[in-house]
């Protein structure tokens, strides 16, 4: 299948990319700190541990409940309106949470974070869905743009925490996590000028949330686009618990763990680099198998290293060809999602990431217990199981008598007619 790009009243540039590039920035900035903040907020104000991990817990639950409310991006007249809206609801409920945790029951604030988590997503994978209509047309502008938005997350990854931190420990955990509402308000002013790129057709003819799911499912590229980036974004989420139990045999202390999870900060931060630099020409569904198995060997490396400067190139490592995966899977949803479900496929494939990738966390911290060694090989064994079930995919669908089964169409009634050109390579469906 060939790279699908759309057209805009803008003329792509940098420009609009930069715009682009800020706004993401600020909205995922918000989005995870936030957690920090609200930590950071209950126990300095003398509350429990239970307590800060269930208001932390009402952010990011909610983001696995994110394509229920994203059908609204391939529905708006204007995307910008309903990301914009995200945005500013995000950073309203947050600060609402923060000023009357101090004098309100906790359950309320919790129903504001629950609020200000539901909207996540949209900061996420929904402002992701925007990024092929503004990097212009061609493979190569669409495959530098998408290194940028890897940076975006690498950068808001690693700011949001320091930023929360610095903040809390300069003024308070709450100024900190006002801070970051402030940056959602400004990331909807300019979220509003970005591109406009209109509708890709009638309300009628989007997919119910389900619907969409299934597409995905019955999509051999998206399919395995989807349980790649699970599989990785939950084997690469035991690199911090990993990092902390594994420093003893290293010959260090504990508190070189941090210096291990910048390693892989930074090199997820050259990697996305690298893609811009010199993007990818290789299939976007191979691709991803491809960079998933290098994900894996590269976690393999970081549990047999056996020295903290090998432990430190390993680290790195992983974060290169994390960052190389990530922009892959985003040229995946990009190039193989139909236009009338795209918006709902990117919010649908980064919440069942995110969810990933804090059950991998929780796994890893209950493993390390039982055994340092089980967490070490988990991931890299899990990772090089499904590149090896992905190229089976592949192999098959070559050798079996029908393709991978595009996206399910629409009943009669809701197919759209689309100009030449607009869907995917190799037929069009309408979910």
């Amino acid at each position: 299948m060939r790279p699908r790009t759309d057209q805009s009243v803008d003329e792509p540039g940098w420009g609009p990319l930069a715009r682009y590039i800020i706004a993401a920035t600020l909205a995922r900035t918000s989005d995870g700190g936030a957690v920090v903040a609200i930590v950071l907020m209950v126990t300095a104000d003398g509350g429990p541990g239970w307590l800060a991990g269930a208001l932390g817990a009402c952010i990011t639950a909610p983001h696995l409940l994110g394509p229920f409310v994203a059908r609204r991006l391939d529905t708006a007249r204007d995307g910008r309106t309903v990301i914009a809206a995200a945005s500013l609801a995000h950073g309203t409920a947050l600060a609402a949470a923060v000023l009357l945790y101090p004098h309100t029951h906790p359950a309320v604030p919790a129903v504001l974070l629950v609020v200000s988590g539901l909207f996540g997503p949209l900061l996420t994978g929904g402002i992701s869905s925007r990024l092929p209509a503004i990097a212009g047309h061609g493979q190569r502008r669409q495959r530098r743009a998408q290194g940028w938005d890897v940076a975006t997350y690498g950068i808001s990854g690693t700011v949001g925490p320091t930023l929360v931190a610095a903040l809390a420990a300069w003024a308070s955990p709450a100024t900190a996590a006002l801070t970051l509402a402030a940056g959602c308000f400004i990331a909807a002013a300019v979220i509003r000028f970005l591109p406009y790129a209109p509708a890709p057709g009638k309300a009628a003819d989007v997919p119910r949330p389900i619907r969409t799911l299934t597409g995905i499912l019955a999509s051999g590229p998206l399919r395995r686009t989807l349980y790649l980036t699970v599989t990785v974004a939950f084997s690469v989420a035991a690199l911090p618990i990993t990092a902390v139990a594994g420093t003893p045999d290293l010959g260090v202390s504990a508190s070189a763990a941090g210096l291990l999870t910048a390693a892989y900060g930074l090199g997820n931060l050259a990697g996305s680099a690298g893609v811009m630099i010199r993007p990818s020409r290789a299939e976007a569904d191979r691709l991803t198998t491809r960079l998933a198995a290098v994900v894996g060997a590269t976690l393999l490396l970081t549990a047999l290293a056996p020295s903290f400067p090998l432990a430190l190139a390993a680290y790195a490592a992983a974060g290169i060809a994390n960052a190389y995966f990530f922009a892959a899977t985003l040229a995946a949803r990009s190039e193989y999602a139909p236009d009338n479900a795209r918006g709902q496929i990117f919010v649908w494939v980064g919440a069942l990431k995110i969810t990933a990738g804090s059950a991998g966390t929780a796994v890893a911290g209950a493993l390390i217990g039982t055994s340092l060694l089980l967490p070490l090989l988990l991931a890299p064994g899990l990772t090089l199981a499904a590149t090896l079930l992905s190229s089976a995919e592949r192999h098959h669908r070559r050798r079996g008598p029908h393709p991978d089964l595009p996206l399910p169409k629409a009943p009669p009634s809701e197919q759209t007619t689309r100009a030449p050109g607009t869907g995917r390579t190799g037929g069009r469906a309408s979910t």
